[in-house]
């Protein structure tokens, strides 16, 4: 397959598992609030495997959030903020991928740049745009625990079993 149509494929793919699972999350509500688990941020690892999922998980957030009825404002910074860790995990992990092969400990790096930038900007969505009540760092630790939880936790696991599966699945050694 030409490497244009995949990368479409694997961030088209990337954009609407991460809709399905934001869409699941909010059904049992867990994806909003303070306390925010999203099934979907486990999908963060994946610029480990492919630069499509920057793409692929920037999309599938804004169309989460559009889809979920979130403020206009909520949509721009909630999907900054996903891709802003999207391209850290991927500038992170081209040189955690290559310390896997002598120390595969230093993968679990992978869900640090997403939990790192949703920590920073969506507490302040939470007291601005929707003006719950709290401060900024009650929120930075409230939504920090729901990052550790979806990308620290999930993020890790799914990691791990894709780990088996990269060369299917992305066409990776």
């Amino acid at each position: 397959m030409n490497k244009k149509t995949l990368f479409l494929v694997h961030a088209a793919i990337i954009a609407a598992l991460y809709v399905v699972l934001t869409m699941l999350a909010n059904a049992l509500g867990l994806a909003n609030y303070a306390i925010q688990v999203r099934f979907s941020e486990a999908l963060t690892i994946l610029p480990y495997f492919t630069p499509a999922a920057i793409p692929g998980l920037f999309v599938g957030c804004i169309l989460a959030n559009i889809l979920g009825g979130c403020l206009p404002l909520d949509v721009v910074f909630g999907s900054i903020a996903t891709l802003l860790g999207a391209v850290g995990t991927y500038f992170l992990c081209g040189r955690a991928r290559a310390w896997a092969q002598t120390d595969p400990a230093k993968t679990f790096l992978a869900p640090f740049p997403p939990i790192i930038a949703n920590t920073l900007i969506v507490p302040f969505v939470l007291a601005y745009v929707y003006q719950f009540e709290g401060s900024i760092p009650y929120f930075m630790m409230t939504v920090g625990i729901g990052e550790i939880i979806s990308c620290g936790v999930l993020g890790i696991l799914l990691l791990k079993v894709l780990q088996k599966y990269r060369k299917q699945i992305f066409g990776q050694n």
